[in-house]
């Protein structure tokens, strides 16, 4: 499965990216939009509706199909999803799916109950979302249908200037004590450095890696799918209880984690000495480089 990732500081990009996505033929079970605001949920919505007939009894209900699923998050209030998989993309089993986006849109918030909470990916964005960005994430299993949604994220959303001569991506895993540090060079882009990345995660992981540290000095660039993989791999390895690590970001890297508020959630470290002190346990001995 491959995820995109656009961050928006616009509605009117935003709505402009979900418009182009679909006439570039993005499947719209595809493509689930996150927002805080309500108007914002509105016009989208409106957007998504296009396509499926408009809104069932106006501005109080959603198109078949379509779905707006919405819940509180503590310390953000109410996050709208929609889109065919907002509400798989929420985790809420169900809860708030075909939920109103219109005037009654406060009173169908979903809260979870302990079965039911928001999913990790969400919980991730908290940080982007509270400092009023929007986002669209893609998901698919088609690598063209990835391909187009990257060109059209990277050229609407908050995203790195490319560079005109690809530098492929490397990497290299070396110990240093009890933590695992991962040399990363080149571009993290759909197609072969987020298959890379997304591959040795995974080895990583399940070998039982806890402490790891993604030493980012040699890389160039990122694009949406890159964005997606490393928010995959922060989620991976804290699902299996572990502790990850950015370090030696430099400033292109730096600026488009800040640009998109994702510096917010991921644990950067200006180096590698510092992740590893970091990461140290108390009482531990700290691991020396």
């Amino acid at each position: 499965m491959e995820t995109a990732i656009g961050v928006f500081s616009s509605r009117e990009r935003a709505e402009e990216a979900i418009k182009e996505l679909r006439r570039s033929g993005v499947p719209e079970d595809s493509i689930v939009f996150l927002t805080r605001s309500e108007i914002e949920a509105k016009s989208i919505a409106k957007e998504f509706g296009a396509s499926v007939g408009g809104f069932v009894g106006g501005a109080t209900g959603m198109t078949a199909g379509v779905v707006a699923a919405s819940l509180l998050l503590p310390g953000i209030g109410t996050v709208f999803a929609l889109g065919f998989g907002a509400a798989a993309l929420l985790g809420l089993a169900g809860a708030g799916a075909g939920a109103a986006v219109g005037s009654s849109a406060a009173q169908s918030d979903a809260t979870p109950t302990p079965d039911e909470k928001c999913s990790e990916d969400v919980a991730f964005f908290r940080e982007v979302l509270k400092e009023g960005r929007s986002l669209i994430v893609i998901r698919t299993e088609s690598q063209t249908t990835a391909a187009t949604a990257c060109d059209i994220l990277d050229r609407l959303g908050l995203s790195m200037e490319g560079r005109s001569t690809p530098a492929r991506m490397e990497t290299n895993t070396r110990q240093v004590g009890d933590v695992l540090v991962l040399d990363i060079s080149g571009r993290i882009t759909l197609g072969e450095g987020n298959v890379m990345l997304r591959e040795i995660v995974r080895d990583l992981a399940d070998k039982g890696n806890k402490r790891i540290i993604l030493n980012m000095s040699g890389v160039s660039y990122i694009d949406s799918s890159g964005l997606g993989e490393l928010v995959k791999t922060h989620t991976t390895f804290h699902n299996k209880g572990g502790n990850l690590k950015l370090a030696n970001l430099n400033k292109r890297v730096h600026d488009l984690l800040q640009m998109t508020r994702l510096a917010a959630v991921f644990d950067i470290q200006k180096d590698e000495a510092s992740a590893l002190q970091s990461l140290a346990a108390p009482g531990m001995p700290k691991a020396v480089a």
